[in-house]
């Protein structure tokens, strides 16, 4: 009869066993957090806002509101296929690069591609000198904002007050000339 508590205490010891969590998961080169809601953890990675990242929920199967590290293997690569496939599950007036320049269609950028084409973007701006080009690469205000008095960067300007209680320079006297 002494050894049946013994056998509780070991059956107690392994009960409390936790689910494996994944710390960092990685969907479009991007790192995820693991201990956040799946529609909340997503809108980490560039482009994907909550009703972006509601969509993806939805299109993917998987339930919003379970913790991303939680989830099996096989939701993980159903999130990660409907995320990849991107635009295609959004409606047209809800993408981010609406007529494109070179293909003119209407496409939803994320991820590395998202900064690359924003810095390309720039790039065009600047090389065909238009105006908002010209503004970015002075580093002016682009859309219209006021100058005169916000957004000083860089040196003081203005009058500056002499200090109280300094006593002032005495100059050295000049010699005296022609002798």
């Amino acid at each position: 009869m002494a050894e049946a508590p013994k056998d509780k205490k070991a059956k107690s010891k392994q009960a409390p066993q936790e689910e494996e969590i994944l710390h960092i998961v990685r969907i479009l080169n991007t790192d995820l957090d693991g201990h956040k809601q799946v529609q909340m953890a997503i809108t980490g990675i560039n482009g994907v806002g909550r009703r972006a990242a509601m969509i993806f929920v939805n299109k993917s199967g998987v339930d919003p509101h379970a913790i991303l590290g939680k989830l099996p293997e096989a939701k993980i690569n159903d999130l990660k296929a409907a995320v990849e496939v991107g635009g295609e599950n959004m409606p047209p007036w809800m993408r981010n690069r609406r007529k494109d320049i070179g293909t003119g269609t209407d496409r939803h950028v994320l991820a590395m591609d998202l900064t690359m084409i924003n810095r390309e973007d720039l790039d065009l701006m600047k090389k065909m000198r238009s105006y908002k080009g010209i503004r970015h690469e002075r580093g002016l205000r682009v859309r219209g904002q006021r100058t005169r008095s916000t957004g000083r960067t860089g040196a003081i300007v203005g009058v500056s007050r002499k200090k109280e209680g300094a006593a002032p320079v005495a100059k050295p006297a000049a010699a005296p000339a022609g002798k």
